[in-house]
């Protein structure tokens, strides 16, 4: 008897022992629990306050803004301009031209400059060696009526003319002045140097000249001009100069041009002709 009250005792005791045991268990779970969803809570609130969205990107549009750059209202319009002729057999003869020509227009003045040059050779012989330059600056007091400054430059080797150079004001009129059609009419003088036929020589001079240009549509165009430059104190002493030509465009960019060049010196150089006349075909590259 006293063996079986130890035994329930001890059961007793057992049973205690694993509810304590059960209980202490369920405590530390919902501790757990607890301390998890305070962490999510955290982990949340975290979150939020990250979020607020970034400023919109406005440097970027006023980057690209700047770097656009302004188109000049009265812009340069240059061309370059070459020509070759070259024959083999019975005659060796070469003819190079080149030409560079660049205007500016705006509604109060108007620039205009060019180089050119030519050179030929036949038999073993030169017959073209010259090289030019000019430049003429135009003001307008209305859209017609102007004066202007210009310089020219020529070396004509063939001719026996070192150099001779001019410069001088004058006035202008356009008598026809529209989209497709200028014809303008121009007076003045100026002072010349020259070193021709060995003899250097220096006089002023007057200066009587037309220019005209006819545009056909925006393919092609037709251009002629003259001038007449006489010495003042001997009428008999002058040079005149003359152009025409045409232009036709084969693209945006290139276009084919051909002209016949002038040139009539009164009092050439010893043994050499008065007249000197070039037709030149080329290609010309606009810009």
């Amino acid at each position: 008897m006293k063996k079986t009250k130890y035994i329930v005792l001890a059961a007793l005791m057992l049973a205690t022992v694993t509810f304590t045991s059960v209980a202490q268990t369920n405590i530390i779970t919902v501790t757990n629990v607890v301390t998890v969803l305070v962490t999510n809570v955290v982990t949340i609130t975290n979150v939020v306050a990250t979020a607020p969205a970034a400023p919109a990107p406005t440097v970027t549009a006023d980057a690209t803004t700047a770097t656009v750059k302004p188109v000049p209202q009265y812009p340069w319009e240059s061309s370059v301009s070459a020509g070759l002729t070259l024959t083999r057999g019975n005659s060796h003869s070469l003819l190079f031209t080149g030409d560079y020509l660049t205007a500016k227009k705006t509604p109060k003045n108007e620039y205009s400059l060019g180089l050119g040059a030519a050179y030929g050779r036949q038999d073993a012989q030169d017959t073209v060696n010259n090289y030019k330059a000019f430049g003429q600056w135009n003001h307008l007091y209305s859209s017609r009526f102007y004066d202007y400054v210009r310089a020219d430059a020529l070396r004509d080797i063939v001719a026996n003319l070192d150099y001779r150079a001019s410069v001088g004001p004058g006035l202008g009129y356009y008598l026809i002045k529209n989209d497709k059609t200028t014809f303008a009419a121009e007076a003045g003088g100026g002072m010349e140097v020259e070193h021709l036929g060995g003899k250097y020589d220096s006089f002023g001079t007057m200066r009587l000249a037309e220019r005209f240009e006819h545009k056909f549509g925006d393919r092609a165009r037709l251009w002629e001009n003259a001038e007449i430059l006489p010495q003042v104190d001997r009428l008999d002493n002058y040079v005149v100069n003359f152009e025409i030509g045409i232009e036709s465009a084969i693209s945006k960019s290139f276009s084919l041009k051909t002209y016949l060049d002038d040139s009539y010196q009164k009092i050439p150089a010893a043994g050499r002709a008065k007249n000197d006349i070039k037709l030149v075909s080329g290609i010309s590259y606009k810009f």
